[in-house]
């Protein structure tokens, strides 16, 4: 059965970091394309960012660039997402999904729909 869970969230002051982990097992996790999402009280489900298969090719919403960074380490089954300069409207509930994909595709995707499995999700709390 395949597992996809999230951690790493907590309550962090503005302005600090934090770092998300997202483990997937019984699954190939060098075939999938993956994806972080996050959802704030009230409101719907954003697209936060992307990676390929290989981790070459990385995609962020605009308004966590420069801010957020998403990398995967295949060897550990596991996908991150590096947060830096918290802010208070970064606070939601974080959620990775996963999706199989062709060996020859290089891209990633930012629809919830469009991934096979998705976590529980991991929330962050950021305090002004």
């Amino acid at each position: 059965q395949v597992q996809v869970v999230e951690s790493g969230g907590g309550l962090v002051q503005a302005g600090g970091s934090l770092r998300l982990s997202c483990t997937a097992s019984a699954l190939t996790f060098d075939d999938q394309a993956m994806g972080w999402f996050r959802q704030a009280a009230g409101k719907e489900r954003e697209w936060v960012a992307c990676i390929s298969r290989g981790g070459v090719n990385t995609r962020y919403t605009d308004s966590v660039k420069g801010r957020f960074l998403i990398s995967r380490d295949n060897a550990k089954n596991t996908m991150y997402l590096q947060i830096l300069y918290l802010k208070p409207e970064d606070t939601a509930t974080y959620y990775c999904a996963t999706k199989r994909v062709a060996t020859w595709y290089n891209g990633c995707l930012d629809s919830w729909l469009s991934y096979d499995y998705r976590g529980q999700g991991t929330q962050v709390t950021v305090s002004s």
